[in-house]
């Protein structure tokens, strides 16, 4: 058995703006395992200034699970504590390259073409008509939950933004997540999600930058408006650390992103904790590839949640890998009649 990684540069259809900065082009890298004619394929993909693991030496640590390709899946795992998105692509990979189809990692109704996933609609920060003009188009293709990035334009533009879609939909014809990826400052952040609690929103992503433990448990804590860890949990390696995060801030939701906290073996123990502690969770994407969405949405399914899930990401970019995976009104689907085109990859 032989592995092998290449790198390969995603390319955005526009600029996508998020309160870190504005994304044009997202970096990933494939894991190849070969043997004789038979071959599995996993996805590592980093955020860069997000990802723990967006560091000097993620390429040597690739090469070097290259290199050692043959220990134990658990030993190379252990030895990739410190690099989640690479746990992630060599899970996908070993499980690409045991399962009978190399893109049905978990052969279900969904992979039947019998079954679909429910997502959200994501809009993406820019200027209030830009916004507008993505909600409507989402209004349109049929989504009934849509996910707004905020944080980035002034903060009375957005609310008048909530305000008008308010207008037009009632939470029970809408329902609207947002997204301030730690954009609001601690000492201010109780004021807006009061304001933003006035629009029936279903939730608020890291309303503070994450690490502030005291602050956040504080928020949690006094909330008019359920809040969601995302930042927060990456970089929690131990399943006894994450307990400890989870018992100690007591979030309303946590959202996974297997490329950013351990792929799916660290995705399973964060939604272990979420059911023992009754905390709500969903599932996103952190901008993969198709090879990787399919992964994530076949793990997703195979949980049987009826909330929204945040996989809408496979049309963002020029050169995507082509697969089944399409979206058909606020649904995810897999089209088992389509191929997938591993030109530019194999």
């Amino acid at each position: 058995m032989k592995a092998t990684y290449k790198k390969y540069i995603l390319n955005f259809k526009r600029p996508s703006g998020t309160s870190r900065g504005v994304l044009t082009t997202k970096e990933t890298w494939f894991l190849i395992i070969k043997e004789k004619d038979k071959y599995g394929i996993g996805e590592c993909g980093i955020l860069r200034t997000l990802s723990i693991d967006d560091r000097p030496d993620y390429e040597e640590k690739l090469k070097w699970v290259c290199e050692n390709i043959h220990l134990p899946k658990e030993e190379l795992l252990e030895q990739l504590m410190e690099f989640p998105s690479i746990q992630f692509g060599l899970e996908m990979a070993l499980q690409s390259f045991e399962a009978e189809n190399p893109f049905e990692l978990f052969p279900s109704a969904f992979t039947e073409g019998k079954a679909s996933i429910p997502i959200n609609g994501l809009i993406w920060m820019g200027e209030e008509a830009f916004m507008l003009e993505q909600i409507q188009q989402k209004l349109e293709q049929g989504f009934s939950c849509i996910k707004l990035k905020i944080g980035a334009i002034d903060f009375e533009k957005e609310i008048a933004l909530l305000k008008s879609i308010r207008k037009k939909y009632s939470a029970e014809e809408i329902e609207l997540r947002v997204d301030a990826n730690g954009a609001f400052a601690p000492e201010e952040a109780l004021d807006k999600l009061q304001r933003l609690s006035e629009l029936d929103l279903h939730s608020i992503e890291q309303p503070i930058k994450q690490g502030q433990y005291q602050e956040m448990t504080k928020l949690c804590k006094e909330t008019p408006l359920p809040i969601a860890l995302d930042e927060e949990l990456i970089g929690v390696f131990s399943v006894t650390k994450k307990e400890k995060l989870i018992q100690t801030i007591q979030p309303q939701y946590i959202i996974l992103k297997p490329s950013l906290i351990g792929g799916f073996k660290g995705t399973q123990d964060w939604i272990d904790l979420a059911e023992k502690y009754d905390v709500g969770w969903w599932i996103t994407s952190a901008l993969e590839s198709n090879v990787g969405l399919n992964a994530i949405a076949q793990f997703t399914y195979t949980k049987q949640t009826q909330m929204p899930q945040g996989l809408g990401t496979g049309s963002l970019y020029t050169n995507n890998i082509q697969s089944p995976l399409a979206v058909k009104g606020e649904k995810l689907t897999y089209q088992s009649q389509e191929t997938w085109d591993l030109n530019s990859i194999l």
